[in-house]
Order: C-alpha cells, then sequence, then structure tokens
C-alpha cells in the first residue's frame, strides 16, 4: 500500500512526462511525409485516456465541491477538444495540468519529510544490562529504572540519568545550541541525543513512549493533522475567470447556435497565464533567493507572506545572537573570598543549560583550572547540583533559593534586567552571575519596519526562558507583547489561536519551535542549528540574519506582483480576444495563435522574477 500510495503521489509527473512523449511522437508522425494521418492521432489519443481521465476525474470532484479554480476551465477545455477533434490542444493542455501539478508537488514539502527527520533520529532497540548480560530490546519494552547501555556515537533511546561512565552528548537537536554537553555520574540525558566517543550507562527515567523526544514526535504529528489549507493565488483568481469565460461561451453559442464559437472562446481563453506565469514567476523568485542565501521549501510561502499580519518570533538565536556573556559576579559583603567563577564553571560543564557555555567562556578568560566534579544532578526547576573541590554548589533561580530556604539568601540583589543565576556554596548564598545575550544589530530596525513596510499589525516575542530575561530583550528591540516561560506545546497553542484571527508569520531556530512553525501560516527557520527545525519550516534562511529574511519579504512581495500583472494582464488580453471570439471574428485556429502571443508576453514578464531588484532589503544595519 505504501509503494501504492508514492506511486499515485507522483501520478502528475508521470502524466506530463506521457503528455510531452504523446506531443513529440505526433509532431514526429505528422511531419513524416509517409506515415499515415491515423498514426498522427494515435499518441494524442493515448494522452488523453490514459492522462487527461484521471485529471478529468479530480476535476469532476472539485466541480462537486463547488471549487472552481482555474484548471477546472482546463478540464472543459480538455472534454471540448475532444468532442470537436482537436486532439492536440487537448493534449497540450493535459501536459500543463499536470506539469502544473508535478511542479508544486515536487517543490512542496511534505509531512512525511518533517516526521522522517526525526524519526531517523532514533534507534529502533535499546541495549537493555541485567547483572552481567546484555539484550537488545525494542523501545517499547523499556522500562523506568532499567539500566541501559549507549555506545559511542548511538542516540539515546530514552531520558534518563548516567550510572556509570563519562563523556559528552550532542542535545543541540533540542536546544538549537551547536555544542556538546558534558555527562558523568547523576547527569541527566534526553532521548535523542547523540552520544560521543565513550560508552555510557544510563538509568531510565521514562518510558521511550513518554521520553521528551516521544512527546515533540506527538506534538509534531498533530500539528501536520491540523496544518490550515491555504488557497493559491491562482486558484483565487480562476475562481471568477472560469465561470466568466465559461458563461462566455456558452452565450456565444446559444446566441448564434454554432458550437465552433464556443470552442473558439475557450481556446482563447485557456488560463496559460494561470497555470505557466504564475508558477514561472514563483520558480523565479525561488532561484534568486537560494542566490541569496534562503531556501524556499514551500513555494505557497512566497504568495501567503504578503498576507501575514502577526508576527511571531523565538527569542534566542532569533533576534539575539544565541550568545550570552557573563557581565556580573556579584558577591555579597563580608563573604570569603572563594573562587566562585572557578567552583561553578567545573560543575557547569556538566549542564546542557545555554549559560554553561557564558561561564565556562568567562572562565577560560580568566585563566582559572577546573576541577572534576561529583554527584551531578539537574533536576527540574532545581538547578545544577554537586560536589567540586569539596565544595557542595547549588546553581539555580533565586525563587528556587528562597523557597528552600538557603540562609543569606536576603542579600540577593535586586532583579535587573537580563539573564542571571544565583550559586550557593555549602549550603550558603554565595552570589549571583549576570548575563546578557546581546540583540542583533539589526533587530530594532527589523521589528520597528515591520508595520509601515510589511502591514504587520501585531508583533508578539515568545520564549521558553523567564519572564524577566524575555521582557528585558522586548524593551530592546521595540516589543510589547510577550509570552515567557512557553513549552513546545504552549507554542504551539498560541500559533494556532493566532492563526485562527489572522495569517501569522513564525520565526525561530530550534526543535521546539518546529510544531509552531507547522501550525503558523508561514514558518521561517533562522541558522542551520536544528535539522528538524529546516525540515518543517517553509523557508530556511541559511545566513544567521534578520536582514536575510527581510530580503525574503521583499523577494516574495515582487514576485506577488510580478504574478499578478502577468496573471490579471493575461486574463484581460484573453477576455478582449474571447469577446472578439464570441461575435464570430476569431475562429479557433486564430484564436489558438492570439492566445500564444498572450501566453508569451505573461511568460516574459513573469521572468523578470529570477533578477535581483535594486533594493533588496530597506533595514539599518548600522551598529
Amino acid at each position: 500500500m505504501g509503494a501504492f500510495a508514492r506511486i499515485w503521489q507522483r501520478r502528475s509527473a508521470w502524466i506530463a512526462g506521457l503528455a510531452l512523449a504523446g506531443i513529440g511522437l505526433h509532431l514526429l508522425f505528422r511531419y513524416h511525409r509517409h506515415t499515415e494521418v491515423e498514426l498522427w492521432q494515435f499518441p494524442l489519443l493515448v494522452t488523453l485516456v490514459v492522462g487527461g481521465v484521471p485529471q478529468l476525474f479530480d476535476l469532476g470532484r472539485k466541480l462537486l465541491r463547488r471549487e472552481f479554480g482555474s484548471d477546472l476551465l482546463g478540464g472543459v477545455s480538455i472534454v471540448t477538444s475532444v468532442l470537436l477533434g482537436e486532439y492536440l490542444a487537448g493534449a497540450i493542455i493535459v501536459l500543463m495540468l499536470a506539469g502544473g501539478e508535478a511542479l508544486e508537488s515536487y517543490a512542496l514539502r511534505s509531512a512525511s519529510s518533517v516526521l522522517g527527520t526525526l524519526a531517523r533520529r532514533m534507534p529502533a532497540v535499546g541495549h537493555r544490562k541485567r547483572a552481567e548480560h546484555l539484550d537488545d530490546v525494542p523501545l517499547a519494552d523499556i522500562a523506568v529504572d532499567d539500566q541501559l547501555v549507549v555506545f559511542p556515537h548511538e542516540t539515546c533511546p530514552t531520558d534518563g540519568v548516567v550510572v556509570e561512565g563519562h563523556g559528552v552528548m550532542d542535545e543541540s537537536y533540542l536546544t538549537g545550541e551547536p555544542f556538546q554537553i558534558t555527562k558523568t555520574l547523576g547527569s541527566t540525558v534526553l532521548s535523542g541525543a547523540i552520544n560521543g566517543e565513550s560508552a555510557l550507562v544510563i538509568r531510565a527515567s521514562r518510558r521511550a513512549a513518554d521520553s521528551r523526544f516521544a512527546k515533540i514526535m506527538e506534538v509534531m504529528h498533530d500539528s501536520e493533522r491540523n496544518r490550515p489549507r491555504l488557497r493559491r493565488l491562482g486558484d483565487r483568481l480562476g475562481a471568477f475567470y472560469t465561470p466568466l469565460a465559461l458563461a462566455l461561451g456558452i452565450a456565444a453559442w446559444a446566441i448564434s447556435g454554432e458550437p465552433l464559437r464556443f470552442l473558439a472562446v475557450l481556446v482563447i481563453a485557456t488560463p496559460c497565464p494561470l497555470l505557466i506565469a504564475i508558477p514561472i514567476a514563483i520558480i523565479g523568485s525561488i532561484s534568486l533567493c537560494a542566490r541569496r542565501a534562503i531556501i524556499v521549501k514551500s513555494p505557497v510561502v512566497l504568495e501567503q507572506i504578503a498576507e501575514c499580519r502577526t508576527a511571531i518570533f523565538d527569542k534566542t538565536g532569533t533576534l539575539t545572537y544565541g550568545e550570552p556573556k557573563l557581565t556580573d559576579v556579584f558577591e555579597p559583603s563580608g563573604s570569603s573570598k572563594q573562587d566562585v567563577l572557578g567552583l561553578v564553571a567545573s560543575l557547569e560543564r556538566y549542564s546542557k543549560h545555554p549559560l554553561a557555555r557564558a561561564i565556562l567562556a568567562a572562565a577560560r578568560e580568566k585563566d582559572r583550572t577546573l576541577a572534576e566534579a561529583t554527584e551531578v544532578s539537574e533536576q527540574p526547576g532545581q538547578g545544577l547540583r554537586g560536589v567540586v573541590s569539596g565544595h557542595s554548589i547549588q546553581i539555580t533561580s533565586r525563587q528556587q533559593l528562597t523557597i528552600e530556604g538557603v540562609p543569606g539568601a536576603a542579600d540577593i540583589p535586586a532583579v535587573s534586567g537580563g539573564l542571571e543565576c544565583v550559586v550557593a556554596i555549602d549550603g550558603r548564598y554565595a552570589a549571583t552571575l549576570r548575563f546578557r545575550d546581546a540583540p542583533r544589530v539589526e533587530g530594532r530596525s527589523f521589528v520597528h519596519h515591520l508595520g509601515p513596510r510589511h502591514h504587520f499589525s501585531r508583533v508578539l516575542l515568545v520564549s521558553g526562558d523567564r519572564e524577566s530575561e524575555v521582557r528585558y530583550l522586548a524593551g530592546q528591540v521595540g516589543i510589547t507583547e510577550i509570552h515567557a516561560e512557553q513549552s513546545p506545546e504552549q507554542k504551539l497553542a498560541l500559533v494556532r489561536h493566532e492563526t485562527a484571527i489572522a495569517k501569522t508569520l513564525y520565526v525561530g531556530d530550534g526543535i521546539n519551535d518546529a510544531p509552531a512553525m507547522m501550525a503558523a501560516t508561514v514558518g521561517i527557520a533562522i541558522g542551520q542549528n536544528s535539522d528538524v527545525t529546516a525540515a518543517a519550516a517553509g523557508v530556511v534562511v541559511l545566513d544567521n540574519s534578520l536582514e536575510k529574511i527581510d530580503e525574503f519579504m521583499h523577494i516574495a512581495r515582487r514576485m506577488r506582483t510580478i504574478a499578478l500583472q502577468s496573471a490579471v494582464g493575461g486574463m484581460a488580453l484573453s477576455l478582449i480576444g474571447m469577446i472578439v471570439a464570441a461575435t464570430g471574428h476569431l475562429n479557433p485556429v486564430h484564436g489558438a495563435i492570439a492566445q500564444e502571443v498572450i501566453d508569451v508576453l505573461a511568460v516574459l514578464n513573469a521572468l523578470r522574477a529570477a533578477f535581483p531588484p535594486k533594493i533588496l532589503h530597506d533595514l539599518d544595519t548600522s551598529a
């Protein structure tokens, strides 16, 4: 069944190839002086039967649903051409319809590519350790507290805690942060993380089906099932063009009593500007985007971005550089002169938190010597704990320290903008570490110009970080509406709610953004940190820059303008021709010639989309 489904999905490409071969053979036979006339028509008849009938079946179903798109007019033209013996015209229309569908099917990203990217990360079995025996068991058979061996370069099968071994794991698939996390006794590990050079033994804290990775898979499936359906530009234009052309043709036939006038009207009404010019404008724009390091995976986003009115941004790595730096170590007066930075950095080597890298970088700059840590644990909401050089170290939030009643917590300084963590040493408050994740240079200019230049009415900042951190960045870039401490599920729900009100743009860089990207009208992945995010997005900006997003918006808006010029201009010229044909002053042959001239003009105009305009963005990128 799976193989049949794949063949059925590619049928448009097969039909287009068949039509092209049929037309080619027809022309070859037709201009071969020794070929019988009947043989000329045989390739066309095969094309119309094998390729045209399935298309007419699909178009009939659309007609029953009262969907009057541009391809419906093509279907009527096929039937009319067959009835009047104009087989070549019918085969050409089959080629146009199938070719357009095949091109779009090839360019559009399907849900299976996203889910397949996720599924390929996971092993089929886990290596369960019992006494001295090691057995390969299916993931579904892994139970909580089972001990599992994760071999070098393998993917971790479920969430757990390290009980033996010392090494590193790559968790960038979830965090979007391209660095590896050191793992030792007590360190937590996440399903889907890729192990480094050393084997680790972990104790499963969840069944594989309940792991964080499986939860993201579930959210992704749900997001795909509820993806909004969008009407294409050509379909919307064809919704009124098709009935108009049919009505005019029928009226001409009824008044004159000549069926040839009906065919003449349909021949010149064949919506080539819709079926050909718009795809050419889209393909040209995709090519231009690719030359600007912008990969357009779903052509529909080029049409939809101009209609988006709500912009939703992730924080870290999207509006910021994703590289927080340690700016201050505040120690209360009278505290002992311990090497707080050295002790904290020694423990942070075993953390997956984004601030760990900033602490380690600061320790390297100050030439701190790092010691080994033991008894490392990192429970959700409780922070990082461990023992370094005989000292018990806890790195957590001010709220957690207050809740636990740690002595000295009253000396914690007042909350300020940006990021922070607090440190307790040997059960007493010892220091507050403050960080800044710098907003992108072009961030404020980009946010401020979304309204006047691109007609966005709302801009939202959505992040999993604490509200104080999110609010600080929002103030830096000029966003007033924020949603902090959001899980991937909450982000997805928020985007669905906003998309129900108005079309949305979502920009993010981590796998936790992928479900929200799929639910938004247009999803843009910035940077190359997550292969799953890139698979979920309609657009991937390879350069980590907001300027490239602005370029994409300008290219898309220009594409829409050119496509409308080609389509509406072509339809207007066709309408004039239809009126002339309806009055009997244009026969089908002359109508076909006139339609070809109109097609050439529309296509030549559409080709302009592939060439860069003088201005590709209008951001102020000065520091």
